[in-house]
């Protein structure tokens, strides 16, 4: 009988391939499935978003309205394409995400070995805190998309022996486009500096051939003047792209605490979107394994590359804390490295006993699923169900859609909705106005009204949700006529 070779089973040879396409399957499932999944709604937030994304001109960069400007034309084209509802409001996010998550798995492959990569990858791209990420329909996201494209391109031109000229042109171009997303400007600075304080870093970018880094600083610098450019024409845009208003030493320090309190927080009482606790306790463990593991080699590229990062975080979000998101990104190499340390130790506990290493397999299976399970589980039900977040999502817009006719008059007083639903007003689905009439005269025969606010009509409906304390949400009235209230 053929004695049987395990190293020369399908299964066996192609276990890492398989691995990658089923965690690539799941996550664009989930990716794309979650505008019906949770948060179940919208926040003021995506509101306050999709209004600036909708009032971008063609000549936007010519008025030095620059900043989240990619993100902000992306989100205008998917409005524009299908109409202003839930899924298209957070389309750019998932179609980022996408990309991000894809370019969180390349970066860690490549920095790791396959196997880590693999298992650092699930835990990345499958957590609640990821996926409310992708989920945002804000430029949020692109706090963690930049310096991710940016590693990993990095990534392919040190440690090279001959780089290839494109990654050090979409390196600088990447560079360069960041800059325009708040703050990230920061995140520019520090990787010149790094780079030229690394050794490893400044052996390479002295080894790069001469034309490349010549083009690459000569794009760098002109996109540096425009920005200068379009913050002359513009000069709010500085404020933004910089600094948060009204800031102070006091309140540098005062966002540090509130943006990684529902970080590591077990306990539902903080007033934020973030749901806590926004890092698990076994993703943090992982993370303090591998901080530990890397101390040895502080100055190797990576290694110093995430703790630095986590230096880095915690002074954006000083400057504002939905910044401190960025933590996702150093997590998962951290991550990473304490996978990495805990498998190195496992295998060498049995150097010549492939039984014994291959047992290491269902503890860590099993390890994997119950981070992943539970990781999802509190993404899906805490954004329904726990008061303090789920107050802030709600769903008025498929409220609007499944009970108004089109050309419905609404009035919405507070500001920032007002703006929101003027949306549906220019693309001649309903009347949007914001003052409400004094006279009844003048009052519509029906119309709606987006918050109770009493008027000389009668109440033919209450339109309610479940995603509100105040669950009564749109109020439609039918103005009586002068006739009518004679006949009263």
């Amino acid at each position: 009988m053929k004695k049987l070779v395990i190293s020369k089973l399908f299964l066996y040879r192609y276990r890492f391939v398989i691995g990658f396409i089923l965690l690539s399957t799941a996550y664009l499932g989930i990716l794309f499935g979650l505008p019906l999944l949770s948060p179940a709604g919208i926040s003021e937030a995506e509101m306050q978003s999709a209004a600036s994304s909708y009032a971008v001109q063609l000549d936007a960069v010519f008025r030095g309205d620059i900043v989240d400007l990619p993100y902000r034309v992306l989100q205008k084209l998917s409005i524009m394409t299908f109409g202003l509802n839930i899924y298209a409001i957070k389309l750019p996010s998932i179609v980022i995400g996408a990309l991000l998550g894809g370019l969180l798995i390349l970066l860690l492959n490549r920095w790791f070995k396959t196997n880590v990569a693999l298992f650092a990858s699930i835990l990345a791209v499958l957590s609640a805190s990821f996926l409310y990420l992708a989920g945002s329909g804000t430029p949020l996201i692109m706090i963690v998309f930049w310096p991710t494209l940016l590693l990993w391109l990095g990534s392919k031109i040190q440690g090279v022996t001959k780089p290839k000229p494109m990654y050090c042109f979409v390196f600088a171009f990447a560079l360069l486009a960041s800059i325009f997303t708040p703050y990230m400007i920061y995140l520019a600075g520090f990787i010149v500096l790094f780079a030229f304080l690394h050794p490893h870093l400044r052996f390479t970018i002295k080894t790069l051939p001469t034309f490349p880094l010549v083009l690459t600083i000569f794009i760098i610098i002109m996109g540096l003047a425009a920005a200068v450019m379009a913050a002359f024409i513009n000069p709010h845009i500085i404020a933004e792209l910089l600094l948060t208003p009204d800031f102070s030493l006091a309140g540098f320090i005062d966002n540090i605490q509130t943006a990684f309190l529902p970080f590591f927080a077990w306990n539902t009482t903080l007033d934020s979107s973030f749901l806590s606790p926004f890092v698990g306790l076994a993703s943090v463990a992982l993370a303090v394994i591998g901080l530990l593991s890397t101390s040895k080699g502080f100055f190797a590229s990576r290694n110093s590359i995430a703790i630095c990062l986590v230096i880095f975080t915690i002074f954006l979000s000083g400057l504002n804390p939905e910044a401190a998101i960025l933590i996702l990104l150093p997590m998962a190499i951290l991550i990473a490295h304490g996978l990495r340390y805990i498998l190195a130790k496992w295998y060498d506990l049995f150097p010549d006993n492939p039984y014994a290493r291959i047992s290491a397999v269902f503890p860590i299976g099993l390890f994997l699923g119950i981070m992943i399970t539970g990781g999802i589980t509190h993404f899906l039900y805490g954004y329904r169900y726990i008061p303090i977040v789920a107050d802030k999502f709600h769903d008025d817009i498929k409220l609007l859609e499944a009970n108004l006719e089109a050309g419905t008059t609404i009035y919405v007083q507070d500001e920032t909705k007002y703006n929101f639903y003027q949306i549906l007003d220019q693309q001649g689905e309903y009347t949007v106005i914001q003052e409400i009439p004094e006279k009844a005269d003048e009052l519509p025969k029906h119309f709606a009204i987006l918050g109770h606010e009493k008027v000389s009509a009668s109440i033919e409906r209450i339109i309610t949700s479940p995603k509100s304390d105040n669950s009564d949400r749109i109020y439609i009235y039918t103005r009586q006529t002068t006739e009518e209230q004679k006949e009263l």
